[in-house]
């Protein structure tokens, strides 16, 4: 038996322990323990698909013995499993700091229960889209995954989250209604809605119809990825969240929708019909959302900012339609995800330990905690693409890509990543300097916290205003951990490099994913990509 055939396991075994810990809603220990346990297992289950599709290779799942195109297909392929391990690996992560978390304020509040078997919900249903191979049932992913988020999202019933959670519930709302409005377009049109059917049946269409169902696709998607200009809801709505919830939120959410952009671009619509508006939404995306991100004091909004700003790289990537292009936009999703965690979970502990996140109230934290300075530090330098850190090797490739490319647009995306990078680094040294190198007394509106702190108390141990642990030892070794990973991204940068390649080769062709889920007897379009399988396709005008 394939270990792919297991696949499905990736959604259920999340879905199970969703159950049992809301069974042991009252026993908060052994929902931690359960939660943790299977989370654990499901993340190894996708490292054991990951290195099945290591070398490549695609294999299609049919669900309940239907066969594609009527029935549910899951598709693994290097690409999705690749998202798979590190998508749960952040998600055990966050899931360990907030247990930490939860354990050092003692919250045993029930409604605070709900957090275990909510969260693993909405990590199933990242799952699930990743895996999905039709559309109705990505979007059922996308369902499963965002109404976990607005239980997540309001989480404590505070004022500020009660409203953030208002818009963020509003805004995915009207993505998933535009969604669903394309999925039945699309299903008029063509009579199916199996993604590697769709491959074949959207070519005989008539440009017109394509187009619409082409744009339809990229503004749900676009707001659920935070593409400028339909990233306006992001910076007020992650902020007022719990620091794990924002976490994971960054991390995980916007990513999903451009995963979700990633394989239509690619499978549906390949090409440069719409490369040029893409280009300029990613160059928009980048260059205003790392101009917010300068003007923000608060270190929650700033990274909220740069999480908008930096998803302009992946769309660039995947403007350019050709392999090194794509190549770099996957490598670049995978370190995102992993080091936008990081300093979401690092900002929680910075808020824990200065009493606030807000850089006009902090001061003096590396002389108080070195170790949380160190937790800043590497990640902060790895967004801004400080080499040799996995940030840099990413960008890199996506600034070679588009020079390779050679067209003025493409020249213009070259100059505004250079300069977004440029800009990110002087955010965070912003930080740095205010909230970690200064002394105490030289903060505009220093926390009484920090004042005693910094003449009294060994960094780390003080207990502060509700006689709490600063920093328990759960959250930092969560948060460090987090933080290896993103350093083992640039240790091994050179095989993942590979495997995005052979990825991003295999999604630019196609036919391995339309076999792999019709059989070999199907006819898989002759589209004109050579151009795009030569790292030379058409994008922003010129050919």
């Amino acid at each position: 038996m394939s270990l792919t055939s297991l696949a499905p396991l990736a959604v259920v075994l999340p879905i199970l322990g969703a159950a049992l810990t809301f069974v042991l809603i009252r026993h908060s220990r052994a929902q931690r323990a359960v939660s943790i346990a299977l989370l654990s297992l499901t993340l190894l289950l996708e490292c054991l698909l990951l290195a099945s599709v290591w070398n490549g290779g695609t294999e299609a799942v049919n669900i309940g013995g239907w066969l594609p195109p009527w029935g549910i297909v899951l598709v693994v392929d290097q690409f999705s499993s690749l998202m798979l391990v590190v998508s749960s690996a952040v998600s055990l992560a966050v899931l360990v700091y907030a247990t930490g978390q939860g354990m050092a304020d003692g919250d045993q509040d029930a409604p605070l229960s709900i957090f275990h078997p909510t969260y693993l919900i909405l990590v199933a249903g990242v799952s699930n889209a990743f895996l999905s191979g039709d559309l109705f049932n990505l979007y059922v992913g996308f369902e499963i995954l965002l109404t976990a988020s607005y239980v997540l999202m309001t989480l404590g019933g505070t004022g500020p989250r009660i409203r953030a959670g208002v818009t963020y519930v509003v805004v995915s709302v009207v993505s998933s209604v535009l969604f669903l409005i394309a999925i039945a377009m699309i299903y008029g049109a063509t009579g199916t809605i199996n993604m590697a059917d769709l491959a074949i049946k959207l070519a005989e269409l008539d440009q017109g119809t394509k187009t619409l169902l082409h744009v339809m696709l990229l503004v749900a998607f676009g707001i659920k990825a935070a593409v400028f200009p339909l990233s306006f809801w992001l910076p007020d709505s992650y902020p007022t969240a719990p620091a794990p919830v924002t976490a994971v939120f960054a991390g995980l959410l916007t990513k999903v929708g451009v995963y979700a952009m990633v394989r239509t671009e690619t499978l549906l619509f390949p090409g440069d019909t719409l490369n040029t508006p893409l280009m300029i939404a990613a160059l928009l995306t980048m260059v205003v959302g790392i101009l917010g991100a300068i003007a923000q004091s608060d270190i929650k909004r700033l990274l909220s900012f740069t999480l908008v700003s930096h998803i302009g790289y992946m769309v660039f990537g995947l403007a350019m339609s050709s392999v090194a292009g794509l190549a770099a936009a996957v490598f670049y999703v995978a370190h995102h995800i992993t080091i936008q965690t990081s300093l979401f979970l690092v900002t929680g502990l910075i808020e824990r330990r200065g009493g606030s996140s807000s850089v006009d109230r902090l001061a003096g934290l590396a002389k108080l905690s070195p170790i949380l300075a160190l937790l800043f530090f590497v990640p902060a330098m790895n967004l801004a693409g400080i080499p040799p850190f996995s940030g840099f090797l990413g960008k890199l490739g996506l600034m070679q890509a588009g020079i390779q490319l050679g067209t003025p647009l493409a020249y213009t995306l070259v100059v505004g990543g250079v300069l977004t990078s440029l800009l990110t680094l002087l955010a965070v040294a912003r930080v740095w300097n205010r909230a970690f190198w200064r002394k105490p007394e030289d903060a505009e509106h220093p926390d009484p916290v920090l004042l005693a702190d910094a003449t009294d108390s060994p960094a780390g141990l003080r207990t502060g205003k509700r006689g709490l642990i600063l920093l328990p030892r759960t959250m930092v070794g969560s948060t460090l951990g987090l933080v290896v990973l993103g350093v083992a991204l640039t240790v091994f940068a050179g095989p993942l490099f590979r495997v995005a390649g052979q990825s991003a080769d295999a999604m630019l062709d196609r036919s391995e994913y339309i076999h792999a889920v019709l059989g070999q007897q199907a006819p898989v379009p002759n589209l004109a990509l050579n151009s795009a399988l030569n790292g030379s396709a058409p994008g922003g005008g010129g050919k």
